[in-house]
């Protein structure tokens, strides 16, 4: 059975920084896309980040350059630092995993439960 466990989820001040991880098991992981989307309340889940299994990367426009994807594929693990944290950030987090380097959420077929970040002003 696969499984996804996000955590590392939190209240932080803006600015600040947080760094999430999620926990892979039952699938070969290595070979595969992990992703990081989000969803705020009233909104639709969004991309943020996707990190392939060649190790490389792909960030939504509105997290590029205060967030970072790394994958620890001996742990089964992916991460995701969140520095410069703003208000707009606050939103379940999840992760994902797929076969395709892609942002678009029908090519991911786990999901984690998912985190919550909420960032105050």
């Amino acid at each position: 059975q696969v499984q996804l466990v996000e955590s590392g989820g939190g209240l932080v001040q803006a600015g600040g920084s947080l760094r999430l991880s999620c926990a892979a098991s039952g699938r070969t992981f290595s070979r595969y896309a992990l992703g990081w989307f989000r969803q705020a309340p009233g909104k639709e889940r969004e991309f943020v980040a996707v990190i392939y299994w060649t190790g490389a990367t792909y960030y939504a426009a509105s997290v590029k350059g205060r967030f970072t994807i790394s994958r620890d594929n001996a742990k089964n693990t992916v991460y995701l630092q969140m520095d410069s944290l703003k208000p707009e950030d606050t939103a379940i987090y999840y992760c994902a995993s797929g076969g395709s380097f892609s942002p678009r959420i029908e090519d991911y077929d786990y999901w984690g439960q998912g985190t919550q970040i909420t960032v105050s002003s």
